[in-house]
């Protein structure tokens, strides 16, 4: 590549970055184009021991993905499921579909990667993230009220979920 051209790319990089920084104070919390800088993630595989009974679905019900659409799982009372975000950095797009245990109470984002190589190379992560969409607290009722009485974790998120302001 020309230095010209280096330059330029350089320039964009600066202004994207510029613009990210400038929305993530002057747009409020709980609406699209949100940044939130300093989020932890982390990576899970289908394969796991805790994630085997459930195959390569997500808690939605759906495939688990992993290509410019990407699942990821988050405790649902702080990121509601459908919720739509990028990586700074990363083209790809994530969804929240699934949840786990050991990311009740926190707010940690675990990525979706299909093999354990991948899993282990991402490890732990603080990242920004640029939400597109914000998922639906209604919808992960939904979901997790039936599942309330298998698991101390899906209780807890239901009662969080029930006790956010109207």
């Amino acid at each position: 590549m020309n230095p010209t051209t280096l330059l330029c790319l350089a320039a964009m990089c600066v202004s994207a970055a510029a613009e990210e920084v400038k929305s993530s104070t002057t747009t409020p919390a709980g609406t699209p184009g949100q940044v939130i800088a300093g989020v932890k993630t982390t990576a899970y595989t289908h394969d796991e021991s805790d994630h085997i009974e459930y195959g390569a679905r997500t808690a939605a019900g759906t495939p688990l993905k992993h290509g410019q659409i990407r699942s990821a799982a988050a405790d649902w009372s702080i990121y509601p499921v459908g919720t739509v975000f990028q990586i700074q950095g990363d083209p790809s797009i994530y969804v929240v579909d699934d949840y786990g245990s050991a990311l009740v109470g926190t707010k940690t984002i675990d990525l979706y990667k299909p093999t354990f190589g991948l899993m282990n190379n991402w490890g732990t992560r603080h990242v920004t993230i640029r939400v597109l969409k914000w998922g639906s607290f209604i919808r992960s009722l939904t979901i997790l009220k039936p599942r309330a009485y298998k698991a101390w974790h899906v209780r807890e998120m239901v009662a969080r979920i029930e006790s956010r302001p109207a």
